[in-house]
């Protein structure tokens, strides 16, 4: 028989024995606590060395998949030193700030007693798309309790091509003679009319393009419900069709097609039908969801018909509103008339406008003198969805501002009065909802503020935009999704920008300029303007956007131009042009463009820059200087030089 074990080895086998410092570190509770213990003597101990007084640290630590060691130590309750000689003991060698996986963190906490376990994260949120400002309708619609809605007619914007017949049919709607007073065919303004279909009414908007359409929408005060596009039969799809399509689809509003022009002989419903599937616009023929309706607007044929159809698509929409709180609405257009003074072309989207009704819009107030129908008719009174012309306002406001009826004329020119005041502090105008850059898109789409990014596609010919499109596209993953808004050939527009402010998209030119209104209009809206000459660096542009990487871009500013008008041959450096500076002026550390007729024979920087016999660091316009180039001395009179600096565009 073997040698009965003692309850001594019996507790040992069952308890092995912690290492010394371990248990230097378990200690009582007290001291881990911040309580002070006795002494021998009854006099109080200071908390033990190795542990950091404080709350007591939980048993089952939670420990994120990464860490650092001061993170670390502070979760414990210990002092970062016994925290980096645990590592050290096991071949670690780290700093207090640099940051351990899971896996070691989990083995230190268990040597210095403690049990770990990985953070439960938290599902994670559903993603919420990013939501544009929400415009005047739509806020109206939510302010009001159900049981204050009633029907409202729906407002029709009538789209197009030029000359496809926009105003002739609005002209046939009407049964009046718009047309004729207007020079050349073309509409030479927004206007707003109403009609009736069996006994219901409609508003249209009659645009000179989609321009005015997108301008409204881009402060906020889309009045929209449907867009009917005017499409001849015999023209087919043009491309103010494409960029009215565009324009429709950025908006969010349904589209109906008006397939014009049918009574003529050269009239080829089915290829325009093909233009349009080739668009995304597939007809209910076709099997698509698109209503087309044949009209003539000249023949008057297929009027009923179009009214019915838009009656029946707006109908699904339900449209409401509360037509008895004071009125708000959007200006469709505002004009200095000689004898009746600032007048306004208004819609009402909630309320009743009425005669004697005081009325701010932005800074401009006043009274309503007199209100005229579509029809130039006197009226008292204007419900939902009526246009009116009002008279009596103290200045002719803008297309798109937004009016509201208050309490008195008093009170308006208060608030006027006010606006006008933080606008002229401010030292801007109306504030404008902050675009995208494509700077910022990779920690905008991190905080979850977008998941889909916008884009207007311009280039100089269709066989570079296809392949670039495409390209774009397949960079897109589930989370971020790349949307395409317009794409046409052709330099950078107004309406491009237009569409990019009300769309927060970023506009990428392939080998196309910029329209210098358009870039005045981009830099007050803040519209992201990229130009490309080569597709591989727009493509790799965009994916490095995408995952956070993109570099900053430069671009080339011209500071001045000097005309070579001798040569100086210098011993052992080269030929030295003796140069006038015509304007601008010429800096020592700037690069240069040598130009022989017109065109760009070298480019380099400034190896010396003298007048007479001294260095000097600049040279302004009239006066003479020599320059010599670094890495080219073959100037002949004549030869134009052109000075430019490399600045941070953004």
């Amino acid at each position: 028989m073997g040698r009965r074990e003692t309850k001594s080895e019996r507790s040992k086998a069952q308890h092995p024995a912690r290492k010394p410092d371990d248990r230097d570190r378990l200690r009582s509770s007290d001291a881990v606590s911040g309580k002070e213990g006795r002494g021998a003597k009854g006099e109080p101990t200071s908390p033990p060395p190795n542990r950091v007084a404080g709350p007591p640290a939980p048993r089952v630590i939670e420990l994120p998949e990464t860490i650092t060691v001061r993170e670390l130590a502070r979760a414990l309750h210990v002092n970062p030193i016994d925290i980096i000689k645990e590592l050290m003991a096991n071949g670690i060698v780290v700093s207090i700030n640099q940051a351990i996986d899971y896996e070691t963190a989990e083995i230190v906490a268990s040597e210095l007693g403690f049990e770990t376990q990985p953070i439960r994260e938290a599902e994670p949120e559903p993603q919420k798309m990013e939501e544009a400002p929400k415009t005047l309708r739509q806020k109206l619609v939510e302010a009001e309790s159900p049981e204050h809605l009633k029907p409202r007619p729906p407002v029709v914007t009538v789209m197009g091509h030029v000359d496809h017949g926009k105003t002739t049919l609005l002209d046939a709607i009407r049964q009046t003679n718009v047309v004729a007073g207007e020079s050349g065919g073309i509409t030479q303004h927004i206007g707003a009319y109403q009609v009736e279909k069996d006994g219901r009414k409609i508003t249209f908007l009659d645009t000179p393009g989609h321009e005015a359409f997108t301008a409204m929408r881009a402060r906020g005060a889309q009045v929209t419900d449907l867009a009917v596009l005017v499409v001849a039969a015999d023209d087919g799809v043009m491309p103010q069709t494409r960029e009215a399509i565009d324009h429709a689809r950025a908006a969010n509003v349904p589209i109906l097609v008006a397939l014009n022009k049918m009574d003529l002989p050269t009239a080829r419903p089915e290829r325009v039908k093909q233009q349009l599937a080739d668009l995304g616009l597939t007809v209910e023929e076709w099997g698509g969801d698109v209503i087309c309706v044949p009209v003539s607007a000249k023949q008057k044929q297929g009027i009923d018909e179009l009214l019915e159809n838009i009656l029946l698509v707006t109908d699904v929409a339900d449209l409401k509103s509360n037509p008895d709180r004071p009125a708000v609405g959007t200006v469709v257009e505002g004009q200095l008339d000689r004898h009746r003074g600032p007048t306004a072309t208004l819609l009402v989207q909630a309320g009743t406008l009425r005669v004697g009704d005081a009325l701010v819009i932005g800074t401009i107030s006043g009274r309503v003198r007199a209100m005229l129908n579509d029809r130039g008719e006197p009226i008292e009174e204007a419900p939902p969805s009526t246009p009116v012309l009002v008279m009596g306002l103290s200045d002719v406001p803008k297309a798109g501002d937004i009016f509201e009826v208050v309490e008195s004329e008093r009170k308006a020119r208060l608030i006027a009065q006010e606006r006008a005041e933080k606008e002229r502090l401010a030292g801007t105008g109306p504030a404008r909802p902050r675009t995208l850059t494509l700077d910022e898109l990779f920690s905008r789409f991190q905080s979850g503020e977008v998941t889909e990014l916008n884009l207007i596609l311009k280039a100089d010919v269709q066989g570079s935009l296809e392949p670039i499109a495409s390209s774009i596209e397949k960079l897109g993953t589930e989370d971020l999704r790349i949307k395409i808004l317009h794409q046409g050939t052709g330099d950078i527009s107004e309406s491009d920008v237009m569409l990019a402010s009300a769309s927060h998209a970023i506009i990428i030119g392939f080998r196309v300029e910029v329209d210098e209104a358009a870039r005045r209009m981009a830099q007050q809206t803040g519209v992201d303007i990229r130009l490309y000459t080569v597709i591989y660096q727009l493509i790799d542009d965009m994916d490095r956007a995408l995952k956070g990487m993109l570099e900053p871009v430069y671009e080339e500013v011209v500071i001045g131009h000097a005309e070579v008008r001798a040569i100086f041959p210098i011993r052992r450096r080269g030929n030295v042009a003796g140069c006038y500076v015509t304007d601008g002026e010429v800096t020592r550390n700037a690069q240069v463009r040598v130009l022989r007729d017109g065109t760009e024979i070298f480019d380099g920087r400034i190896d010396s820059l003298r007048r007479f016999q001294e260095d000097v660091p600049e040279v302004k316009a009239g006066y003479e200087c020599g320059v010599a180039i670094a890495g080219f001395d073959q100037f002949q009179v004549g030869d134009l030089l052109e000075f430019y600096t490399r600045q941070r565009a953004r």
